[in-house]
Order: C-alpha cells, then structure tokens, then sequence
C-alpha cells in the first residue's frame, strides 16, 4: 500500500495528499479519479514519450505507474521529506532504481530537468508564482509538456456540496490560484505554448502542449 503524505508539512506547506484518493473506497471519489486517470492516459499517448519527467512528483505514484508500465520515469518536488516517501514507496514496490530528486519547480535547468515529456499534475494552483513557474517548464520542454489544475468554480462547488471548506467558500486550504477552464488555457497559451489538446474529468482541467513552433 502506498505511503500517503496526510497532511505532512514541510516548510510549512503542507505537500502530497491529504488522502489516498487513489485507493479511496468511495464510490463517487473512485469516479472522480478514474475520469482523471483516464484523461491523463490519453494525452499521453499523443504526446508518445519515452521519458517522463513529473514535477511536483508528491508521494511518486504517477512515476511508479509510468515504469511499471514501461517507460524511464522520474520525479522530483520541492520537498525532501515527500521525496524520502516516493522513495519507500518506489523500494516497496521493487523499484529503487527510479530516481525522486528534491528540485523545486522555479529551479528546473535545461540538460538536467528535460524529457520527451514534462508534467506538472496538482500544483500550479498552490504556487505564489505560478507565472515563474510556467516559465521555468518552458526552458526545460523539448517535446511536450502536460498540467493539470482544478477546474473553478466547479472545484469549490463541490467541496460546498459535501460540506467542506465551508468558511473559504469551498476553496481547499492551500489552493492559491483558481482558473476556469478557459481562463486557463488562455494563461498558457500567453507563455509561448501551443496547447494541442484540452480534457475536462470533473473536476479538472489538463491540456498537453508544447513550445510555439515545436514539432
């Protein structure tokens, strides 16, 4: 079973998941996450990478997915004690040699963070400086690069509907920056990116893109 963060801080900011969503037993919850997982598996067959590199990896299960299923995967977050549990959980499952590097996103150096594909899945919406951080992504995409965020208003709506987070108006605690799905891909679409493919899983919004005039 992998080693989920729950809450863990470091810096004072909490990293990983509050949860285990993906091994949740809730009914509504798996649907959720398999609409996200399925999205997510798509776009990356259109992009076709060998390589993966994931920033702001968390607890690695995307990483570990990616290698059991066949590609040179790796991962890196901000936050060493999130990667020393990747880490476990990458041993646990056999896999020591996949590589979880404490890096953070605004550091990212070309020749060092580069891979057939970059993706950046749950973490531009709890940055300060998201538009730093677009940018830093953009010096290391040699091919494409995937990101996901959550899909606002719907995402406080739903955290409403089941009662959450009531006194933020359904905004979970730590998500700074809120994007519709159009507000997005606009943003994206200003840092010199061509988005090449849109998906909406409730309540999400991933695109795949790539560097204005890459092939």
């Amino acid at each position: 079973m992998m080693r989920i963060a729950e809450g863990l801080k470091d810096a004072g900011i909490a990293v990983g998941n509050t949860y285990d969503k993906y091994g949740t037993r809730n009914p509504l919850g798996r649907l959720l996450v398999r609409g996200f997982e399925n999205s997510l598996s798509e776009l990356i067959a259109s992009a076709s990478p060998k390589t993966i590199h994931e920033v702001g990896c968390g607890e690695g299960y995307w990483v570990i997915r990616w290698t059991r299923l066949g590609f040179v995967a790796r991962g890196s977050d901000f936050s060493s004690k999130v990667i020393e549990l990747a880490r476990a959980n990458a041993a646990a499952e056999g896999l020591d040699r996949v590589s979880f590097e404490s890096r953070n996103v605004y550091d990212l150096q070309p020749g060092q963070d580069d891979a057939d594909l970059l993706v950046c899945l749950e973490v531009l919406e709890h940055l300060h400086y998201p538009d730093q951080a677009l940018r830093a992504l953009g010096r290391v995409v040699t091919g494409h690069l995937i990101l996901s965020v959550p899909r606002e208003p719907i995402w406080r709506a739903l955290n409403v509907a089941r009662g959450k987070y009531l006194r933020g108006w359904g905004n979970t605690p730590g998500h700074l920056q809120h994007w519709s799905r159009r507000a997005f891909v606009r943003w994206v679409q200003q840092y010199a990116f061509d988005v090449l493919a849109v998906r909406s899983p409730l309540p999400w919004t991933l695109v795949l893109c790539r560097p204005r005039g890459g092939t």
